[in-house]
């Protein structure tokens, strides 16, 4: 079993996660971790926080000699912002310089403040804040690692910003990722990039914010994670909890469930083949996003998350009442981005690997990662199927073990 814990606030000293289920024997460094806590700051739109503030990446324990010990991994990711906040965010006696009271719609200020008894929406904010992804994304890093000795790769991409869209259907593979990056709104079509640019523009010059949706894909994700025989224990239950735990994320979609509501059952279903030179089943779409009753089916895993429009504006207009007055009063505005939808992106990746590794570690147990890949490659050999050996060099066409792309 893999788990996990964050703690920390916004503009505390640092946030800490620790992670317990990982084997023994997985290598593991601070920059790669760092690498990825980059990526998160990515995107056309964020604000100038994400290019001041860094992530001081410090292994505290679980870790020696660039590997895994089979401990819990603990990880610090120190604030360097921190003097600034030192006297407000102090956990010592004492009283804040001022008192946040007219919460912003939308956020957790309200809501929290009434169920935790403060009169202070900073005492809610600097947890509920998106800054808690950073950790998460830490964690991420962990599993995508492990992920990859078995044969698993994890890519996003937005595909909606606003009104601009990508086309249906087209999706990077692994060997794409660094493509994506490169986009300023992370969209893997140009095209649909320079629209999405434009709608951050348009919102950015009347000081309003943006939402989209970002798709995860998973190449090579064997059969028979996640299970029929509960409900919690369902694969694709568990990724919509994951990704609707993101902040600001409002939706999510399995596949191509909103469009296939619409269609006649003969046309929303996976067709089953079988490919006798891999000895393989195959399916030539993934309309059910690579899970059939709670169980991935061995083909591309999709899953998409929708995030809302950021409700802290830089033009602040929203309608709100003052807790301490009882007045009404435009809401409070905190340092903020136009849109975070790419970033959310990396964040939903790294949700989407967490779940897929924990329940890999569920399917294939394992004391060290040599068992782990053992055990993984059995039960795969059983099947007549072997691990994905072509992560990062796969076209955009080619198919993964027992699957293929979907088609649009």
């Amino acid at each position: 079993m893999l788990r996990y814990l964050t703690a920390g606030e916004s503009h505390g000293r640092a946030l800490v996660v620790v992670v317990e289920g990982l084997p023994a024997g997985l290598p593991v460094t601070a920059e790669e971790i760092a690498g990825e806590l980059g990526r998160r700051r990515l995107g056309f739109g964020r604000g100038p926080r994400m290019r001041f503030e860094q992530d001081e990446i410090v292994l505290l324990g679980g870790v020696r000699h660039g590997r895994t010990l089979g401990s819990p991994v603990a990880i610090e990711i120190a604030n360097s912002e921190w003097p600034k906040w030192e006297e407000e965010m102090s956990p010592a006696p004492g009283v804040p310089s001022k008192l946040l009271t007219a919460p912003r719609p939308g956020h957790a200020d309200l809501a929290g403040m009434q169920k935790y008894g403060f009169d202070d929406a900073r005492d809610v904010l600097e947890r509920a804040s998106a800054r808690e992804t950073a950790a998460r994304v830490a964690a991420g890093a962990l599993a995508k690692a492990l992920l990859a000795r078995l044969g698993v790769a994890i890519v996003s991409h937005v595909v909606a910003l606003g009104k601009a869209a990508a086309p249906d259907g087209l999706r990077p593979s692994p060997g794409d990722l660094a493509t994506v990056d490169e986009s300023p709104v992370r969209c893997f079509d140009p095209a649909a990039a320079e629209a999405m640019v434009a709608e951050v523009k348009a919102a950015a010059k009347v000081g309003d914010s943006l939402g989209g949706v970002a798709e995860v894909v998973a190449y090579g994700v064997p059969v028979g994670l996640g299970s029929h025989v509960h409900w919690d224990r369902k694969l694709d239950g568990l990724l919509a909890q994951a990704l609707m735990s993101i902040q600001a994320v409002k939706g999510v979609e399995i596949g191509d469930a909103f469009a296939v509501s619409a269609r006649l059952g003969s046309q929303a279903h996976d067709a089953v083949s079988y490919d006798e030179a891999r000895g393989a089943y195959v399916r030539e779409t993934s309309r059910a996003g690579g899970v059939e009753g709670g169980i991935s089916s061995g083909a591309v895993v999709v899953v998409r998350a929708a995030m809302k429009p950021l409700a802290t504006l830089n033009r602040p207009v929203l309608k709100t009442v003052d807790v301490a007055t009882k007045q009404e009063t435009v809401s409070f505005k905190e340092r903020t981005d136009v849109t975070a939808v790419p970033a959310m992106g990396v964040v939903a990746e790294t949700m989407v690997a967490l779940v897929l590794a924990g329940e890999a570690l569920r399917k294939f147990g394992g004391d060290s990662l040599a068992e782990t890949v053992r055990n993984c490659g059995a039960y795969l050999g059983a099947l007549g199927q072997t691990p994905s050996s072509a992560i990062g060099s796969r076209s955009s066409s080619a198919p993964p073990y027992g699957g293929a792309v979907p088609a649009p």
